[in-house]
């Protein structure tokens, strides 16, 4: 499973903005149709579990594990 850091690392290579700084990082992208996708990262160095993976990779990023890799 991939770490908080990894999911850090695929914002940053595929063009989110960090817009925000507390206790997590909050990136969002603007989409071409015009819609804002947001995730919000942990500073945190551990692994996300595999249940929450799917449901940051399905729901906030709207990509496919295979493309995921390809950025981290």
């Amino acid at each position: 499973m991939p770490s908080w850091r990894d999911l850090k690392r695929f914002c940053e290579r595929d063009g989110w903005e960090l817009y925000k700084r507390t206790d997590h990082d909050f990136y969002r992208k603007m989409m071409p149709d015009g819609s804002i996708k947001r995730t919000k990262v942990s500073r945190g160095s551990g692994q996300i579990q595999s249940r929450l993976w799917k449901l940051i990779l399905g729901k906030q990023l709207q990509v496919t594990q295979e493309y995921s890799n390809s950025k981290i």
